[in-house]
């Protein structure tokens, strides 16, 4: 038996019989604990009490702007991501589902029929799938056949993070957008750690260097990701803290585009973009990530790097992008405040854009 399959039938028995519901976990890594914009608290007000009741995560991945969107989440477990999704994506949208639990699954499927009712959809626009997230072909999903990737502190969970990541870029869509939520650490895994089936489960012993994470991603042609939220995690458990109590570990949020003009430093190319203020539940200001907080109608410089990701994706229609790369004027200061404020650069009150 190969050592990925070892590891996920590991995580198979943790999460479809060892753990009966989210209380059954030893930590609160894979429990959410970031706000909800207030429509998605009202969309899962409006979920079957299962579906909540066992459903493990360690945030809320679903980013705005989906409507009419195909939309694929990873390790849906027993749905909640997938029916909060498919409720925005609306009825002209779709969204699949991936695990490889059955009984994550059984729970998801069997409220398919009653949730459609509840969103008033004539026809279901979800399908639940089981397979690895691995191997995305084997679940009949198409190259660049994806508008929105999501996952819920699924990917720390896969023996081969970079077969996970070189399958989300081969179905999404030029453009496409990959939103997730997961645990990282601050340096490496010891080795016996990772070993350890708990841990694994906990969602820890898999949690990803975010160096390696970067380098990752840069092999796979994506050379710039951005940071949407980042919290400390807190080890509410005294013999697994005493495991890993040397390890930072930290619930993050991400997002990467599938862009092909995506350099590794943000560049200067004079280029300034505005928001419209279109999209519904952001009409005053839109966040990209920590650092680049756009006001309705207010014109930012942005890099290159930035103007594609708001000018060459779904969000194209809610921003007008000012400029071209015609003309280069250097490296762009893309830095978080909170990274200029600790060099001590002059004016590092506001950040960049």
């Amino acid at each position: 038996m190969s050592s990925l399959s070892t590891v996920q039938e590991k995580v198979q028995e943790y999460y479809g019989k060892i753990l009966a519901t989210k209380r059954d976990l030893k930590t609160s890594v894979c429990c959410s604990i970031e706000s909800m914009p207030p429509h998605h608290r009202e969309i899962l007000s409006r979920l079957d009490d299962e579906i909540l009741e066992k459903f493990y995560g360690c945030g809320s991945p679903i980013p705005p702007a989906i409507e009419g969107c195909t939309v694929l989440d990873l390790g849906c477990g027993t749905g909640r991501d997938v029916y909060l999704a498919a409720c925005l994506v609306g009825s002209g949208g779709f969204v699949i589902g991936i695990d490889m639990t059955d009984e994550q699954l059984a729970v998801a499927r069997r409220h398919l029929d009653s949730q459609m009712k509840r969103f008033r959809f004539d026809r279901p626009n979800v399908d639940f799938r089981k397979g690895y997230i691995e191997d995305l072909a084997a679940c009949d999903i198409q190259d660049d056949s994806v508008d929105l990737v999501i996952s819920n502190c699924v990917i720390n969970l896969s023996p081969d993070k970079e077969r996970v990541f070189a399958e989300i870029f081969r179905v999404l869509k030029p453009g496409g957008e990959l939103y997730f939520s997961d645990i990282f650490t601050g340096r490496r895994m010891p080795e016996a750690l990772r070993q350890d089936p708990v841990l694994y489960g906990e969602c820890l012993s898999g949690a990803l260097y975010i160096e390696d994470f970067r380098r990752l991603l840069a092999r796979l042609g994506c050379s710039d990701y951005r940071v949407i939220s980042k919290r400390p995690v807190v080890i509410d458990h005294p013999e697994v803290e005493a495991k890993v109590g040397m390890i930072d570990f930290y619930s993050m949020t991400v997002r990467a585009f599938k862009l092909a003009n995506l350099e590794d430093i943000c560049e200067d190319y004079g280029q300034t973009a505005i928001y419209r203020g279109t999209i519904p539940e952001l009409p005053h200001r839109f966040p990209l990530d920590d650092h680049h907080l756009f006001m309705a109608g207010k014109p930012r410089l942005v890099c290159g790097n930035t103007a594609a990701m708001v000018g060459e994706t779904r969000f194209a229609r809610h921003f007008k992008v000012i400029g071209d790369r015609t003309s280069h004027f250097g490296p762009f200061d893309c830095a978080p405040a909170a990274a200029k404020n600790a060099r001590g650069d002059p004016g590092s009150g506001n950040s960049c854009c």
